[in-house]
């Protein structure tokens, strides 16, 4: 079983993937991660080399050579990577999907601090985070609520998502 992690940045994606995996003693796997070791970038280096259009196309590739390489894992994935190229539809039909929905102000708050590791952001102002941010979130509604499952990321309860997998 392949467990996706999926969700807009900020949300937690990668601290929740290695508690979970951790929890139901299945092997943990960073897209971003795996991304950075294989193109030997940083995401934001990335970005500004080559911009957004080819870093999803790179990270799709980075998905799939995941997906083929691996069958009992948790994978937590980059906040677009559910976005673009039928990642989302891949991910279901290759395993589960697990949502981790936020609050625009939880999201806000969390990103204003990271601001510079995160190039979607980056050049958004301070007083135009949460409005930023609502209008993507918008956006990927369509496919994060695509999702398995979706868990609220502010309050995540371990225990009750262990719970709601083992229906699967």
């Amino acid at each position: 079983m392949r467990i996706f992690i999926i969700g807009y940045m900020g949300a937690g994606k990668s601290t929740v993937g290695k508690r979970l995996a951790n929890r139901i003693n299945m092997p943990f796997i960073d897209l971003d991660d795996v991304f950075e070791a294989k193109y030997r970038y940083s995401i934001p280096r990335f970005f500004d080399h080559f911009g957004e259009e080819k870093f999803r196309e790179f990270e799709h590739i980075c998905l799939k050579e995941i997906i083929s390489e691996n069958d009992h894992v948790v994978i937590s994935t980059g906040g677009g990577t559910a976005c673009h190229h039928g990642n989302i539809d891949i991910m279901n039909s290759k395993g589960l999907t697990v949502y981790l929905k936020m609050h625009p102000s939880s999201l806000t708050q969390r990103l204003s601090m990271a601001r510079r590791l995160r190039p979607v952001i980056r050049d958004v102002e301070d007083n135009d985070m949460r409005d930023f941010i609502e209008e993507q979130l918008s956006e990927r509604k369509q496919y994060y609520t695509k999702a398995t499952i979706t868990v609220k990321g502010e309050s995540l309860d371990l225990d009750g998502l262990v719970e709601e997998l083992e229906k699967f």
